[in-house]
C-alpha cells in the first residue's frame, strides 16, 4: 500500500514530473491524431476502392480479352457463393466533344449497368440515375441516343471545399468515341481500312466515385457499344474482366479460391477450343490484389508516418529517463529510511516503477482526451482556419477528401496508451535500478563540510 502513496506522493509534489506528464500527454496526441487521420483515409480509400471493383475480379492485362465468358458466368450463377457476376469490357480510346480542341485520351469500360450495380457500387457513384441505374446509359433530353456516363473530373471542376457544381439535369453534348479494333490474334482488326471504329455518344449522367484516378481518367459505355467499339464482338465474343460480388457471409479469401478452383477447372475444359489460348493469361484475384498498385501507394505512406511518429514517441523515454534520474537523486533519504524499516531492493523498484506507471496513464488519458476533443472539432477547426487565412491541410480542388476522418478507434487508442505507458517504465527503469541498489548508510549519511 505504501508503494502506492508514494508514487502518488512524487506525482503531486514533484513538479519536475510535470514535465514528463506534458511530454507523455503531447506525444499521445499526436500519435492519436495523425494515427485516426491517416486510418480513415486509408479506410475510405479501401472502401472506394472495394465498391468500384466488388469482391473477386476474373480478368486479364491484355487489350485482346478472354473467350466463352458467357459459359463461365452461367457456372458462377449456379453456385450458392456468388451473388452476382458483370461482365466488363475495359479499353482505351480518344474522346472529342463538341466544341473542344483535340482529343482527350481517356479509359472506356462497357457494362450493363444493372449488372455492374449488383456485382459493385456503381449506381451509388451517379448523379442523376442513382436510384435506376438501368437508365444510366439513357439522355434525359433524348432516351433514344446512345448515352455514356463520364468520370465527373472529366467534365466538372471541383471548388475548394470539394464540391461540385450540377446542373438539374445533364447537359446535351456529344461525344465522339474512337478505338482500334483488335482480332482475337491481337492484329488491327480493320488492317488495310480505316483501322478505327467510331462512335458518338451522348452525356447523360456523371460519376463520382471519390477515387480522383476513376473519376478523372474513365467514361462508361453500354457493355454491347463498347464491345463492337473494340472488337471484341462477333463470333468469338470477348471480355476483360468478370466483376464478381460474394453472397453475404462468404469470406473473401473462400470466395476467391472457390473462384480459382471453377476457373481452373473450366479452363482444362475449354483447353482443345479454338481461342483456348486467350485463357491463358487470366488471373483470379481479390479486390485488394486487383486494386493493389494504387492501395499499397496509402499503405506505405501510413506505415512511414507511423514509423515517424514511433521515433518521436521515444523522446518520451528520454524525458522519463532524465526526469526520473533527477528525482532518484533528490530522493536518497526517502530510498534510505525506506531501507532502514526493511524495504527490498525490489520493494525500492516497485515504488518509482509504480510511479511511472502512474505517470503514463495519467499522460495517456490527457493525450487521448485532448486528441478526442481535438478530433470532434478538426473540420470546423480546419473552416475557420479556410475562411481567415486560406489554409486547408489538403487542397479540396486536387485531392478527392471530403470531411478529414475523426472517428477515434478505441483498440488503436489503447494501443498508443499502452505503448506510452511502457515507454514511461523504459525511461524510469535504470533510474529506479540505480535507486534500489543505493546503500541505506550512504543515503542517510550526512555530509560533512
Amino acid at each position: 500500500m505504501y508503494k502506492i502513496k508514494l508514487a502518488i506522493r512524487y506525482f503531486f509534489r514533484r513538479r519536475i514530473s510535470y514535465l514528463a506528464l506534458g511530454a507523455v500527454a503531447l506525444c499521445v496526441f499526436i500519435v492519436v491524431v495523425v494515427m485516426t487521420v491517416m486510418t480513415g483515409l486509408v479506410g475510405d480509400f479501401k472502401k472506394k476502392n472495394h465498391s468500384f471493383t466488388g469482391d473477386c475480379v476474373v480478368g486479364t492485362e491484355s487489350l485482346v480479352g478472354f473467350v466463352y465468358y458467357e459459359d463461365f458466368v452461367k457456372i458462377l450463377g449456379a453456385t450458392d457463393f456468388v451473388e452476382a457476376v458483370s461482365p466488363v469490357i475495359n479499353s482505351f480510346a480518344l474522346a472529342n466533344s463538341e466544341g473542344a480542341e483535340g482529343s482527350v485520351g481517356l479509359e472506356i469500360i462497357g457494362i450493363d449497368p444493372v449488372l455492374h450495380s449488383r456485382a459493385t457500387g456503381f449506381a451509388e457513384t451517379l448523379h442523376y440515375h442513382g436510384d435506376d441505374a438501368a437508365i444510366a446509359f439513357q439522355p434525359d433530353y433524348d432516351s433514344n441516343l446512345a448515352g455514356c456516363v463520364v468520370g465527373v473530373e472529366l467534365w466538372l471542376n471541383r471548388n475548394s471545399k470539394g464540391e461540385y457544381f450540377y446542373d438539374s439535369s445533364p447537359v446535351e453534348a456529344a461525344i465522339s468515341v474512337t478505338c482500334f479494333p483488335l482480332t482475337a490474334k491481337g492484329a488491327l482488326a480493320k488492317a488495310g481500312t480505316d483501322v478505327v471504329n467510331t462512335k458518338t455518344f451522348y452525356l447523360s449522367d456523371f460519376s463520382e466515385s471519390g477515387l480522383a484516378r476513376v473519376d478523372s481518367s474513365v467514361m462508361y459505355l453500354p457493355f454491347e457499344d463498347a464491345q463492337v467499339l473494340c472488337g471484341m464482338g462477333g463470333p468469338a465474343r470477348r471480355v476483360s474482366r468478370l466483376h464478381i460480388k460474394f453472397r453475404p457471409g462468404v469470406a473473401l479469401e473462400e470466395g476467391c479460391q472457390k473462384v480459382r478452383e471453377l476457373w481452373a477447372e473450366f479452363s482444362d475444359k475449354t483447353s482443345s477450343e479454338q481461342y483456348a489460348g486467350l485463357l491463358a493469361g487470366v488471373s483470379v484475384q481479390s479486390w485488394k490484389e486487383h486494386r493493389r498498385e494504387f492501395i499499397a501507394a496509402m499503405e506505405k505512406e501510413q506505415t512511414m508516418m507511423t514509423a515517424m511518429f514511433g521515433l518521436v514517441g521515444l523522446t518520451t523515454v528520454f524525458v522519463v529517463f532524465v526526469v526520473f534520474y533527477m528525482i532518484v537523486s533528490h530522493k536518497t533519504k526517502d530510498i534510505g529510511t525506506l531501507k532502514s524499516v526493511g524495504a527490498s531492493n525490489c520493494d525500492v523498484m516497485g515504488v518509482f516503477l509504480g510511479f511511472a506507471v502512474l505517470l503514463g496513464a495519467v499522460g495517456s488519458a490527457v493525450g487521448a482526451a485532448a486528441g478526442l476533443v481535438f478530433l470532434r472539432n478538426i473540420n470546423s477547426i480546419e473552416g475557420w482556419l479556410f475562411e481567415r487565412f486560406g489554409f486547408q491541410l489538403w487542397d479540396r480542388t486536387i485531392y478527392a477528401i471530403g470531411e478529414i476522418p475523426h472517428r477515434m478507434e478505441p483498440a488503436m487508442v489503447l494501443v498508443v496508451a499502452g505503448c506510452a505507458i511502457l515507454s514511461c517504465v523504459a525511461g524510469a527503469a535504470l533510474p529506479s535500478i540505480r535507486a534500489a541498489k543505493a546503500r541505506c548508510v550512504e543515503s542517510l549519511q550526512v555530509s560533512q563540510i
